[in-house]
């Protein structure tokens, strides 16, 4: 093993030095290093000219393209095609679907650092942030989450609030009325609602994402533009995309609901179109929706459109009124307020005008979706997610400093502290992830790796946070009411787990299995050649992805040995930042050989091991979690108070890729390689990260628990109400009451030590009875009397917790509203 090394080292290092070396070189190197080895080892001559012999003949085999073509290609790409599994038009387009971004560098091996340096950070306009201090401010106003969940709807004026101000026309152009706003400012209006309620947020986060307003932009015919997108920009029309049905959930291309092409009756005409058969559930706005997309398979039995019989899954534009559409009914998603409801319709005739594009554009609905998904899911999902990760963090963490209990503060224990720090640091990274992705759908990125990245990501940190902020508030926290700041968000953080590709999935199929095809430099042009049947052009491919491999192998394990302490970076980072960058690019060389290694030696069955495939993407991804940490780290300019809050998350995501790590190389089914793996490439000088320090923990948590710029900018976008009445108002004056009050505690115990007061027994069951005994006995002033009698008030507010009659029944309450929402102006 030991001689090994030794003939190895010297294209290692020269990978290491140069990049990926040619493979000439790579010969002479080895030839080089073979000979002194048997000169300075004293080697009989022979065995030395032997070992250059059995080198050199290797070497050619690669170096000689006749060679290298009949003894390695042809087999090679032989087994490759025969293992590649027969791909449907439907899967390519999903492959296919969306761009590569920052990602591919992370699966390069060796990060490009200059181009995440590169991308700007994202900014709002003048008017995007007027319209988010202004009509956004407005709209969390006029929402009262309690109210809602009583009504089971938003009020009229809500609804009035968001059609005026158009809310649901944030990504139309303006020159179909609408705000023509950046993704960016799409996910802060999305954001900031969803610190206050999940129904503003979620009504109108779904007309701006995938939808019908953005297939409409992208393949539209103009005349189905000028027909609709003015309407949806204006609230007059209401959208909904009927896509999931009972049979079809997260394998949303095995949708059964079909149409056939046909002639009918249309407007007092016959004409060609279609008599369509679905059922569809889980339809965010359905109920009060005036207009639906739907997503079906469309067949041409007759040849009417003088294509093949299965023409492939279409959307189209239906009316909510369309004769023989079913419309009206609700689910209540966790007893969520936002509507959501099934649309139904058994033989529906519609013109082939209803296609979205045309009948140009039937089939093509399945790369439509996919498209057009990578956007949206960049932005809706994280950004709900992270508003109520925001709410949580401002709220959790004053509360912890005005509850006591055992005479102390909750927020200063040790264990309450624990939970205060994921919050804050976990809200920090996932909002970094945010804003960077946001950000590349501005840059004209479709990235649908990342995009499935942040859905799963974030939405599952958020479940921690939130989980945490109610192990912190306790009691508080389980009795629904107008008082609860939490619970309506902890009942609804399933949906986001659960939407738009459950996280199971997504982390099990689509994380590694869609971005070890789409990011990998090589692989989809080897399945390519393959698909075409070109020798030629996959030897070409093979031979750039041996070099690639062995590449990233030697830099791994020189990187490994060396604690990656001479990697060199073309950017200037903060000096507290650039062992992180050096050990990311050391993570990342890791990488890619193990997941070469992986895809070469299982091929096709990678697919199956889903926990492997799992691992491999929690690799990826905390990679990407941790490069959008950095690179908010630079844009808002290396805040030194922000630094605990940086490390925690990057010593967290650099931990986790170890375990992650681990857990491929533990249960690689072929032994060997594994040993291989972890002792030359992964962790030849052991595993460099530990958990993130407590020293370290304690110094997020106490950014949550006191005012500061920290945890203005950690909790930026969160809605406060002035009001003391209201919850969050209630906290935050609290708040302020509480440290104001604290130097008058100490004054207090000082005087109760040293035996100057003596309260005596406390018979009356009041806890403050003791600030009067002081104030009386002269201990405390009449001034600071007042400000603890301010601060008992307003900690009574924070910690009680609502009570109604006996008889109240929710579900009267809900029978009496109407049964139609106000929505549609049908009923009010």
């Amino acid at each position: 093993m030991v001689w090994l090394l030794l003939v190895c080292l010297p294209p290692l290092a020269g990978a290491l030095a140069y990049g990926r070396a040619p493979l000439f070189a790579w010969l002479l190197a080895g030839l080089v290093w073979i000979a002194a080895l048997g000169w300075a080892g004293d080697w009989p001559v022979l065995l030395t000219l032997l070992v250059l012999a059995l080198y050199a003949g290797a070497m050619s085999v690669f170096l000689v393209d006749s060679l290298r073509r009949q003894w390695v290609t042809a087999p090679i790409f032989k087994a490759f095609r025969n293992a590649l599994p027969t791909m449907s038009q439907t899967e390519k387009d999903a492959l296919e679907a969306g761009t590569v971004w920052w990602e591919g560098e992370l699966f390069k091996g060796n990060p490009d650092w200059r181009k995440l340096d590169g991308y700007p950070w994202p900014r709002l306009s003048e008017e995007e942030q007027a319209f988010l201090d202004n009509e956004v401010e407005e709209l969390c106003r006029l929402t009262d989450d309690w109210d809602c969940t009583q009504r089971q709807d938003m009020p009229l004026e809500v609804w009035q609030h968001i059609k005026d101000k158009g809310f649901l026309g944030m990504i139309i152009p303006r020159e179909y009325g609408g705000k023509g706003f950046s993704a960016y400012a799409h996910s802060q209006v999305i954001t900031k609602l969803s610190t206050r309620s999940s129904a503003p947020a979620v009504t109108v986060m779904v007309p701006n994402s995938l939808g019908p307003a953005e297939l409409l932009l992208h393949y539209g015919t103009p005349e189905q533009k000028q027909h609709y997108l003015p309407g949806l920009a204006s609230g007059r029309e209401i959208p909904a995309f009927a896509l999931t049905s009972p049979w079809a959930g997260s394998d949303a291309a095995s949708i059964p609901d079909a149409g056939v092409v046909c002639k009918g009756m249309w407007q007092g005409e016959e004409v060609l179109g279609m008599r369509v058969s679905f059922d569809k559930r889980y339809i965010t706005l359905a109920p009060v929706c005036t207009v639906f997309g739907l997503a079906f398979r469309l067949y041409d039995p007759d040849g009417l459109l003088g294509g093949e019989q299965d023409v492939g899954i279409t959307c189209a534009l239906v009316p909510h009124d369309h004769p023989g559409v079913d419309i009206g009914r609700r689910h209540f998603p966790l007893n969520a307020v936002w509507m959501n409801g099934p649309v139904r319709g058994k033989d529906v005739f519609m013109p082939l005008d209803f296609i979205i594009g045309g009948a140009a554009m039937a089939g093509q609905g399945w790369r439509m979706l996919m498209e057009c998904l990578a956007a949206g899911r960049s932005i809706s999902l994280p950004g709900s997610n992270v508003g109520m990760q925001k709410l949580t963090a401002r709220t959790v963490g004053a509360y912890a400093r005005v509850r006591y209990q055992f005479r102390t503060q909750i927020g200063r224990f040790e264990g309450v502290e624990e939970a205060l720090t994921r919050i804050g640091a976990n809200t920090y990274l996932c909002d970094a992830a945010r804003t960077m992705t946001a950000g590349a759908v501005d840059l004209g990125e479709k990235p649908a790796v990342v995009s499935a990245i942040v859905k799963y990501h974030v939405t599952e940190r958020a479940r921690q946070v939130v989980n945490d902020g109610m192990d912190v508030i306790g009691g508080k926290g389980i009795c629904l009411g107008p008082q609860n700041f939490l619970g309506r968000a902890y009942q609804q953080i399933p949906v986001g787990i659960t939407v738009e590709g459950a996280n199971i999935l997504t982390r099990s199929l689509i994380l590694f299995g869609q971005g070890a095809i789409r990011c990998h430099p090589f692989v989809l042009a080897e399945m390519d050649a393959a698909q075409r049947n070109d020798e030629g052009g996959f030897d070409h491919v093979l031979r750039e992805h041996v070099a690639f491999t062995v590449n990233n192998a030697g830099r791994a394990f020189v990187m490994g040995l060396t604690g990656s302490h001479f990697v060199k970076l073309p950017i200037d980072v903060a000096p507290e930042t650039r062992r992180y960058y050096q050990q990311l690019t050391r993570f990342s060389a890791a990488f890619a050989f193990i997941a070469d290694i992986s895809m070469g030696t299982l091929g096709g069955a990678l697919k199956r091991k889903e926990k492997l495939s799992a691992r491999l993407g929690d690799i990826l991804s905390l990679m990407y979690l941790a490069t959008a940490t950095l690179k908010r780290y630079e844009a808002e300019g290396r805040q030194a108070a922000d630094a605990p809050l940086m490390h925690w998350a990057i010593w967290d995501c650099m931990f986790r890729i170890q375990l992650a790590f681990e857990g491929v190389i533990a249960n690689f089914p072929n032994k060997l390689y594994a040993f291989l793996l972890r002792r030359l490439v992964v962790f030849p000088l052991g595993r460099p990260y530990v958990v993130p320090s407590d020293r370290l923990g304690h110094e997020v948590a106490a950014l949550l628990i006191g005012p500061s710029a920290a945890r203005d900018r950690l909790t930026a976008g969160v809605h406060l109400p002035e009001d003391v009445e209201e919850p969050v108002g209630a906290l935050e004056a609290a708040l302020l009451a509480t440290i104001a009050v604290e130097p008058i505690e100490d004054k207090l115990k000082q005087a109760q030590r040293s035996g100057a007061f003596e309260p005596g027994l406390m018979t009356g069951g009041d806890v403050d009875e003791v600030w009067r005994r002081a104030r009386d006995a002269g201990v405390i002033t009449d001034a600071e009397y007042l400000l603890v009698e301010r601060r008992n008030m307003l900690r009574d507010k924070v910690i009680r917790v609502d009570d109604f009659p006996y008889d109240f029944d929710l579900g009267k309450a809900v029978e009496s509203m109407p049964a139609v929402s106000p929505a549609r102006g049908e009923a009010a």
